[in-house]
């Protein structure tokens, strides 16, 4: 979720070499939101940024987690001082951008990772 065409561009192209599937995008926090009801279970990971017209990011992410509050979101923004609000928000990691595509590989594959716990 980014309102900058070529970013989404790049996290598909890169997502998709290394075996992932994208499997929505949006181009701004209303959009994401609608997106990720519509997709329900399909949804592994949410790559959400701040700054997006209609609805910011940390919004978008309070929404999402109200339905689904276990919807695993990577929180990727220029603005450092978002993080603790994101982080808040209940994202479960923070990139600064401009960050290393390493790193956002890196972040997605410890969420893939995560074991949910039973009680």
């Amino acid at each position: 979720m980014d309102d900058e065409e070529f970013i989404i561009e790049l996290y598909r192209d890169i997502l998709e070499s290394k075996g992932h599937k994208v499997v929505a995008v949006a181009g701004d926090g209303e959009e994401a939101v609608r997106k990720y009801k519509e997709l329900g279970e399909r949804v592994v990971i949410v790559i959400m940024d701040q700054r997006m017209p209609v609805k910011d990011g940390v919004t978008a992410t309070q929404e999402i987690l109200s339905f689904d509050p276990d919807a695993k979101i990577l929180f990727g923004s220029a603005d450092l001082q978002i993080k603790s609000d994101a982080l808040k928000a209940g994202a479960k990691d923070f990139l600064l951008k401009p960050f290393r595509i390493e790193a956002l590989l890196k972040a997605i594959e410890e969420l893939e990772g995560e074991q949910e716990t039973v009680s």
